[in-house]
């Protein structure tokens, strides 16, 4: 196969990442797409940096062992844990990572207040640390870590009653005080509707996911691998789970619209 008509890879510790998969095909719908979910080990921000680190090489290696000619880590704590290292490993292979929206939501005019809802092992990371060092400055911005809010969309629940419950008992006590929301995990944008409903029009939502699909593009160019095709491309889902349950739902939220 000519490398250009290869597929791109994206992966994610499990569905967040279709988010991200969405923002890709929007742009670059001629392209074919391999998405790899490892939902089996869900979710990567309550585990160790090294366990992330190893999870992320194996998987990102199956998708190299597809021919995928570009690979887009659709997960926060994966970059922070990875890409690096495997950009050592890959010189040479367009390789994307994702971080938290913080730069857009804090650079609005008024020295905004934002908060950054993230996983444990993201807001505890040191490429997050040293990319809110470098906006401090420039906005008053909270850190809100979310664990569990990751395991609903990993069931398909991204507007149930316990779901709005549970946001509701974790923003709260932010809502009055801030003036834009940073999503700085790859499953939050699909309860993105829920929470703007809670925060009201007022509050502006951020995620990384339209800048992580540009940077592919980018880099593809730039490498001269988009494909020539002009039909639509195709968008195959695998999961560790590698049940049939596990697929549907992959493909209903890659047909989801994010609010």
């Amino acid at each position: 196969m000519n490398v250009n008509e290869q597929p791109i890879g994206v992966f994610d510790s499990g569905m967040g990442g279709i988010s991200v998969l969405k923002e890709l095909y929007k742009i670059m719908p001629e392209e074919d797409y391999i998405y790899f979910g490892d939902s089996i080990n869900a979710p990567y921000g309550t585990k160790s940096l090294e366990e992330v680190r190893r999870l992320t090489i194996i998987n990102v290696q199956t998708l190299l062992a597809q021919n995928a000619k570009g690979i887009v880590v659709a997960c926060n704590p994966a970059t922070a844990a990875a890409v690096r290292i495997l950009r050592s490993m890959y010189p040479g292979l367009p390789l994307v990572g994702i971080e938290p929206a913080i730069k857009p939501a804090a650079l609005q005019p008024g020295h905004p207040r934002v908060l950054v809802m993230a996983t444990p092992m993201t807001i505890k990371g040191r490429k997050y640390k040293n990319l809110m060092k470098q906006y401090e400055m420039d906005a008053d911005i909270i850190d809100l870590p979310c664990p569990g809010l990751v395991e609903f969309v990993e069931s398909g629940n991204t507007d149930g009653d316990d779901l709005r419950a549970f946001l509701e008992e974790l923003l709260t006590p932010y809502l009055r005080e801030i003036d834009s929301i940073v999503l700085g995990c790859t499953h939050y944008p699909f309860v993105r509707g829920v929470i703007q409903q809670m925060a009201g029009e007022r509050v502006r939502i951020f995620d990384g996911g339209s800048g992580t699909a540009r940077e592919m593009q980018r880099r593809l160019t730039a490498a001269g691998l988009r494909t020539t095709s002009k039909a639509p491309g195709s968008v195959h889902f695998e999961n560790s789970l590698a049940t049939q349950e596990e697929i549907e739902l992959s493909r209903s939220l890659f047909q989801k619209n994010l609010a």
